[in-house]
């Protein structure tokens, strides 16, 4: 089926972003940095583009549905609006929250509780359409449970109280050689201290079946689940699904908290940008 329109899907963490350019034949994908509008900005965002395969787009491009973390308003969507049209100039542009995008792609039409669990974490209540109720995911300092910062924030904390069992502490040492002031710095002083958190997360994975490791994780699920999932009225009766590289990489334990709880689980996505293409091309579909 060739569509009369050439539809570009984004779906954009704090890590990076998976693009994908389609006219219902051809398709193709792009990957660029992340580019939550917390931690950039229009012409920083516009000088990364230029330098990738988003300049070399085809400029026919009609419709633009471009999901990020960190728009939670019309002020936040408008720096990455901004950088689009700066591409796109004739294109219909939509702006919308990652959070959307998870339920778009794991839902589709069906009511539920959408999750992310990537370098951040979130979560909705979802209608079938709209989102009708969100927690506020408050970031890695004050909340983002379960997400890949809040782990390796845990896990580099633990590391330097000399908290972690010295086994695993020596081999963090020998898979991370860095110092206690470059943390420091990377931590306090530099920028995207949330991506350099998540950076520890593959010891974790390494390392799962240790105890250690597999209790702080379950822990951190647990967590997201009481301060998040748990928020939402009449949580046990909806299906939970999940989008993001921890959900997928740690699916197991994860899986093994849902089941624990009592709840229905639906489907765990790396990402959602497939799904979300299908979502839109369904919705060409119905006009």
């Amino acid at each position: 089926m060739k569509l009369e329109h050439n539809i570009l899907i984004a779906d954009s963490g704090s890590t990076k972003t998976s693009w994908l350019f389609t006219n219902g034949i051809i398709t193709k994908q792009y990957t660029t940095g992340g580019a939550n509008p917390f931690f950039r900005n229009t012409e920083d965002i516009v000088k990364e583009w230029r330098e990738g395969p988003v300049d070399q787009l085809d400029a026919k491009v009609s419709h633009v549905f471009f999901y990020a973390a960190g728009v939670v308003n019309n002020e936040k969507a408008g720096v990455i609006k901004n950088a689009l049209q700066v591409f796109f100039p004739g294109a219909e542009i939509s702006v919308q929250s990652d959070l959307l995008a998870a339920a778009h792609a794991t839902l589709g039409n069906e009511k539920g509780i959408a999750c992310i669990l990537g370098t951040g974490s979130n979560s909705c209540l979802y209608d079938g359409r709209y989102i009708t109720a969100h927690v506020p995911p408050l970031g890695y300092i004050l909340g983002d449970e379960g997400s890949g910062a809040v782990l390796g924030r845990k896990l580099i904390s633990d590391y330097l109280k000399k908290m972690m069992p010295e086994e695993l502490r020596n081999l963090f040492r020998q898979n991370y050689p860095i110092k206690y002031d470059e943390i420091l710095e990377r931590v306090y002083r530099s920028g995207n201290p949330n991506r350099f958190l998540a950076g520890f997360v593959p010891f974790l994975k390494t390392y799962i079946s240790h105890e250690y490791c597999a209790t702080l994780v379950t822990e951190s699920f647990n967590q997201f689940l009481t301060r998040n999932v748990a928020q939402y009225e009449n949580y046990e009766a909806q299906l939970v699904s999940f989008t993001g590289s921890i959900a997928w990489y740690f699916q197991e334990p994860l899986r093994a908290v849902l089941k624990e709880r009592n709840i229905r689980i639906g489907a765990i996505l790396k990402e959602p940008v497939l799904n979300l293409m299908k979502y839109h091309l369904q919705q060409y579909q119905h006009e």
